[in-house]
């Protein structure tokens, strides 16, 4: 499936650096921005990150929530954020999805046009593409 424009953002539940969350609720009367990077501990995904942390506040201002997901399990996300507020100057504050089973991945079109799912991957195919979607908050204040 892919996502369009005004489409319905997927529903799911999910194991993050902050607990398990089912998105919508999570999202709450909020916008969210929610943006994958391929492997934890890698430099380039380490500055983005960094650099998410340091302007969080400017998205809270505006009533908008960050969240990040890669193919790594959360234990591994929480020794990378440590290292991230080392290396960046910066503390996540914002959860992060360890997303090792592919499952929101998969519901966003994340992968790779020729990835064949759990089985068979390679290092060519076991990341998340980077890709970023806003989504408009669920609930509309009245």
């Amino acid at each position: 499936m892919s996502l369009r424009i005004n489409d319905t953002a997927p529903d799911f539940t999910a194991d993050t650096t902050q607990g398990k969350i089912k998105f919508h609720e999570w999202i709450g009367d909020q916008w969210a921005v929610l943006f994958s990077h391929p492997k934890d501990f890698t430099p380039v995904c380490t500055t983005e990150l960094g650099y998410m942390a340091k302007i969080e506040p400017e998205f809270t201002k505006r009533n908008a929530k960050l969240i990040g997901l890669s193919v790594d399990p959360v234990g591994r996300h929480e020794e990378w954020s440590r290292d991230i507020e080392e290396t960046q100057g910066a503390k996540v504050k914002y959860p992060m999805i360890g997303d090792s089973d592919l499952q929101v991945a998969k519901l966003y079109n994340m992968l790779p046009a020729d990835e064949v799912g759990s089985d068979g991957r390679t290092a060519a195919n076991n990341a998340t593409v980077r890709s970023v979607f806003i989504i408009a908050r669920t609930r509309r204040s009245s």
